[in-house]
């Protein structure tokens, strides 16, 4: 594996080398991963067919 990728993701992130190598797995991931995606609860879902209602087709 090449080291070179996420030590330059590490320093656009602000991550200083010798930071870099004491992170665990766990931390880099936690550093690194996209934020998952909001739920879609009903509460916001009514607020969506309120905003946006369907239009009436003749």
């Amino acid at each position: 594996m090449s080291w070179g990728e996420p030590l330059r993701l590490a320093v656009r992130l602000g991550v200083a080398p010798e930071a870099f190598w004491r992170l665990s797995l766990v931390e880099w991931r936690a550093l690194t991963e996209a934020p998952a995606s909001p739920v879609l609860t009903r509460t916001g879902l009514k607020d969506l067919i309120a905003r946006y209602p369907d239009e009436e087709i003749p």
